[in-house]
């Protein structure tokens, strides 16, 4: 049985595909323009800094990004609660019910922010054993940037609220210049006050400036007498979702993190080298499924209730859309692994990491699919039993990694890395299907074209050389042909309208 009745979607169907590609349209230049004037500015930024100081800055950004799991999963919960509410009619004691998320979450970050200024001498003089010449920069800089925890979770929450309200365009505006100056500012700082203290002071305020711009952003959604109304026991129900949301996001980071430990504990640092970067190179294809996820679930939120068959047709269209857009660059990373590599860092890493990227470009493309019906879990409310099939995957893949391993190094380990983000796909997708059974049709459809390129896809890096571009080419058909099987009739005949005009003109 299909998802929907034969015959042309209705208003609220393309009304809510065209805020959700909209969304993640702006999702996407919020990540990517930033993330290029980064790549630019990295070179005169480690020059300002020196290698030590460069390897603090970086230690800082990445604790900034661990300040994040200390909104306990609060800002996707806000999310998915206000589409939920907003999809239902109800905007009663929706202000101060994020009033009441915020203060809660402003007073326990403080609280981890006090014991991190607390903890910095030990941390740079036992755990990270910083020069005896670089310590009293590094105490200071550190003990600045833990200023920055409230501010980094309460943005989080500000986030969640924008999203949940769909307003994708004024979020990323603000973020995109506050993005850029977490890089541009430390740099100007550099130039007039050498000190590490005044480069993390600059990202501290870069940090300020997008609390206040989020702030002006959801004045009318959060007047400030919602503070005076605030009731901490609303955000107990917030708690709940968003402890299984953050433990989900902890697990996907242990995942990351647990394979190149093992590497180094039973191969050579040079062997997490030749896996590490080309996995780091595949993961960056996370900035597509993320940018249509985040613009995804609150739509599904808003409608899967009242508008089951809607829910239905968004989150096929979502596995299309983000299945279609990593497929064509797991085709070039299977593709051109050598020649990136080589060009990238040299005839080394093409040498040793080529075959490894090979692997993984099949691994992501499962991986990034995935999100699509785990934003369908969280809009019903079910990131709890997402939780729990990343515990299962990973008790059962830790035996695999381990004898693959063995048996075939670290491209061996990408073979266990593939085969978890199959493991997930297959099982988010399969329940999803089952607790939301008004998607199931949708979700089996789906699958087929990911399944059928990713199969073409895990083939190439077994074949001789010259073999596996006609199966990239393959893997490329057959997810069009399975893709467009997929569709419904008034969707394929959408799709034949601007062929039909392109014939037309020739």
């Amino acid at each position: 049985m299909r998802d929907r009745p034969l015959g042309a979607a209705g208003p609220g169907d393309q009304i809510a595909t065209r805020r959700v590609v909209g969304g993640a349209v702006w999702n996407l230049l919020g990540r990517g323009l930033p993330l290029m004037v980064a790549i630019g500015l990295t070179p005169p930024l480690v020059s300002a800094l020196g290698i030590e100081r460069w390897g603090l800055f970086t230690l800082a950004l990445g604790l900034v990004g661990v300040f994040g799991v200390f909104d306990l999963g609060v800002g996707a919960a806000l999310t998915r609660t206000i589409a939920d509410r907003l999809g239902r009619g109800e905007r009663e004691g929706e202000d101060v019910l994020i009033a009441s998320a915020i203060i809660v979450l402003t007073g326990l970050s403080t609280l981890f922010a006090a014991g991190l200024w607390a903890g910095v001498p030990w941390l740079m003089g036992q755990a990270l054993a910083v020069p005896p010449g670089l310590q009293a920069q590094a105490i200071a800089g550190f003990r600045v940037l833990a200023a920055a925890a409230p501010l980094v979770v309460v943005n989080a929450a500000l986030w969640g609220v924008l999203a949940a309200h769909g307003r994708f365009r004024g979020a990323n505006l603000a973020t995109m210049p506050v993005a850029v100056l977490y890089y541009l500012g430390p740099l100007l700082v550099l130039l007039v006050w050498d000190s590490l203290a005044g480069a993390m002071l600059a990202l501290v305020a870069a940090r300020l400036l997008n609390t206040l711009s989020y702030a002006w952003l959801t004045r009318d959604l959060l007047p400030f007498s919602a503070f005076r109304r605030a009731r901490l026991p609303a955000v107990a129900p917030l708690l709940r979702l968003g402890g299984w949301l953050s433990l989900s996001g902890v697990l996907t980071q242990a995942s990351l993190y647990l394979d190149r430990f093992l590497i180094g504990a039973f191969l050579s640092l040079s062997a997490v080298a030749f896996y590490a970067t080309p996995l780091d190179l595949a993961m960056r294809l996370w900035i597509l499924p993320v940018a249509v996820a985040q613009a995804l679930m609150p739509a599904l939120a808003s409608s899967f209730r009242a508008r089951p068959e809607e829910t239905a047709r968004l989150t096929r269209r979502g596995v299309l859309l983000i299945s279609a857009l990593v497929l064509a660059g797991s085709i070039v990373l299977s593709g051109g692994a050598e020649t990136l590599l080589r060009v990238w860092l040299g005839p080394t890493f093409a040498a040793g990491g080529a075959q490894v990227l090979r692997i993984l470009a099949v691994g992501i493309l499962f991986s990034c699919a995935s999100f699509a019906p785990g934003s369908l879990l969280e809009a019903i409310g079910r990131p709890d039993v997402t939780a729990g099939l990343q515990v299962a995957v990973a008790l059962a893949s830790i035996p695999l990694l381990l004898l693959l391993l063995q048996f075939g190094g670290i491209e061996g380990a990408a073979v266990a890395w593939a085969l978890r983000c199959a493991a997930e796909w297959a099982g988010r997708t399969w329940l999803a299907a089952r607790l939301y059974p008004a998607a199931a049709a949708a979700l089996r459809r789906s699958a087929v074209p990911v399944a059928a390129a990713g199969v073409a896809l895990a083939i190439s890096p077994l074949l001789p050389a010259a073999a596996p571009a006609a199966l990239l080419a393959l893997a490329a058909s057959l997810f069009i042909a399975f893709g467009f099987w997929a569709l419904e009739p008034d969707e394929r005949a959408a799709l034949r309208r601007p062929m039909h005009l392109l014939r037309a003109t020739r």
